[in-house]
């Protein structure tokens, strides 16, 4: 199994990753295998031909499990995550289970990771089986509602991941 976390935060090594890290790590019982900062790439992802470009959306699909994580702006996720999405092909992440993760500074905000980024994912083809996460980036690490959403979500993600294991394993027999 591949845990891969992507993080759409301009600021490379933000609280927003430190999060994704953190949900990707209480959900699987381990780190992530791979962590994606979108900021690394800057206006390398203007080139979809780039290599460092074309590696990281290999590594996304490639991802049995995909974390992916924004801070909140203008009430939605970031564009830079939304120029690397754009660039997926359709079904991209067929296979994969998804994860929307959003920080923000207001819980007025927090439908978005539902309202707005899970549809983007599950129209790349990724199963989302659990709701959206959403977290204050004032208290992520030590949040009630994470606790709350964790003890819903892991049943659900590992029932997933297995099913994605069971059908991986029928097809490839």
């Amino acid at each position: 199994m591949s845990v891969v976390v992507l993080v759409g935060n301009p600021r490379p090594l933000s609280r927003t990753r430190e999060a994704a890290q953190l949900v990707a790590e209480a959900l699987t019982g381990r780190q992530a295998d791979l962590t994606i900062d979108l900021a690394d790439l800057g206006p390398a992802l203007f080139d979809r031909d780039d290599p460092r470009v074309a590696a990281t959306a290999a590594a996304v699909q490639g991802a049995s499990l995909l974390v992916v994580a924004s801070p909140t702006y203008k009430a939605s996720y970031t564009g830079l995550l939304k120029l690397f999405l754009d660039g997926l092909p359709p079904g991209a992440l067929s296979g994969t289970t998804v994860v929307p993760l959003l920080l923000g500074g207001h819980w007025r905000h927090g439908l978005a990771a539902d309202l707005l980024l899970k549809p983007v994912l599950v129209e790349l083809g990724g199963t989302a089986p659990t709701r959206g996460l959403f977290l204050l980036d004032s208290d992520y690490a030590a949040s009630e509602e994470l606790e709350t959403w964790l003890a819903s979500a892991r049943p659900q993600v590992t029932a997933a991941l297995a099913a994605q294991s069971a059908q991986t394993a029928q097809v490839t027999a």
